[in-house]
């Protein structure tokens, strides 16, 4: 039969459990979700532009394979890539003046 507990135990184990999970822990019976809130959307941006993946990809210095796992969201770019993503998002005409002077 289970041990009765009172409310200072409770509260104790409750205190303990908060420190060691402040200070990254891990905590029995918890799960930590990390959410990504500045994702980016490849696909959205791509046919905002009216590209095809292709010329995305080359745009971007990436390959074809690796371009699509972006828009399948099987990979998040990062670096360079991310920032230029960004670019073409927020300025779109700028990045399409550039594309055409190329």
């Amino acid at each position: 039969m289970a041990k009765k507990t009172t409310f200072g135990d409770e509260l104790a184990k409750a205190m303990s459990e908060a420190l060691a999970h402040a200070s990254g822990a891990p905590v029995e019976g918890t799960r930590v979700h990390v959410a990504d809130a500045d994702t980016i959307d490849p696909r959205t941006i791509r046919r905002h532009l009216r590209l095809t993946q292709e010329q995305m990809a080359h745009f971007l210095g990436t390959s074809v394979s690796g371009y699509r796992k972006w828009e399948q969201g099987q990979r998040q770019p990062s670096g360079a890539a991310r920032t230029l993503l960004r670019v073409m998002e927020m300025e779109p005409e700028a990045v399409l003046r550039v594309l055409a002077a190329a």
